[in-house]
């Protein structure tokens, strides 16, 4: 288990947090393996029936860990930590609720397309800058975002590399309630207890109905990881994402 992801199960919530606030929450694959376990681990509990994945006060996650995300790109391999966790939250068949308070940036927002139910304080800042950094989108994002919020939408934040605030990611129907920042994870855990407290296998038939097969979302990821690698073939995307890292700290 990582140091960087806390895990507790309490009233049939089990809660998966990002705890690496001096990095803004950015995933290493170590972390990757701890949440993928946790959810599998989960999926195999009786006593587990939604998950409550959450970030620190202030960042959800800023998203991949960036000296990976470099080792990544030089390899033109995506990882198989990335990979496993995008798969595990893909097939997942309890529900998951996220608990958002400021930063979610790239798989910080992709993650949240494969949430039921999400709370973000009204501070919250969404972006999936995929394309300006050169990278493929991910998570099956190509698929579930146009599904979601519509593709005019979904095109303005996955390739134009828009940023939404709380509101306008409400109005799009990634969120489904702002609240106030310090009662953000509080109103995430009341959603979690209430439906732990339904009961689960109607909860879990409900939720496979209204999701659908997911043969067709992992097939994307699929596709996306390719893509990632075939980009790294590409001068101009190799220049871009090198100059994002050489941004960062």
């Amino acid at each position: 288990m990582s140091q960087h992801v806390f895990v507790d199960a309490s009233g049939g919530v089990q809660t998966i947090r990002f705890d690496r606030p001096e990095t803004n929450n950015t995933i290493t694959s170590e972390m990757y393996e701890a949440a993928a376990d946790a959810i599998s681990n989960g999926e195999r509990d009786s006593r587990i029936r939604v998950f409550l994945i959450a970030g620190m006060p202030g960042v959800f996650t800023a998203g991949h860990d960036f000296t990976e995300l470099g080792e990544f790109a030089r390899d033109g391999n995506f990882g198989k930590a990335p990979i496993r966790f995008l798969k595990t939250i893909a097939t997942v068949e309890k529900p998951m609720i996220a608990a958002v308070d400021g930063l979610a940036v790239g798989i910080g927002t992709t993650l949240l397309l494969h949430c039921d139910y999400v709370v973000a304080s009204e501070w919250s800042v969404f972006s999936a800058p995929f394309v300006d950094l050169g990278l493929a989108p991910e998570a099956g994002s190509s698929l579930l975002a146009p599904l979601l919020i519509g593709y005019h939408r979904a095109f303005e934040m996955i390739v134009m590399g828009e940023h939404f605030d709380a509101q306008r990611a409400f109005q799009a129907g990634i969120v489904n309630r702002v609240v106030p920042a310090e009662q953000v994870e509080e109103a995430g855990r009341e959603a979690a207890r209430a439906l732990a407290a339904k009961p689960p296998e109607a909860v879990r038939l409900a939720r496979r109905l209204l999701r659908g097969d997911s043969r067709a979302l992992l097939q994307r990821i699929d596709v996306e990881v390719t893509g990632f690698g075939e980009l790294r073939r590409s001068p101009a995307a190799q220049d871009a994402l090198q100059a994002y890292l050489d941004r960062k700290p």
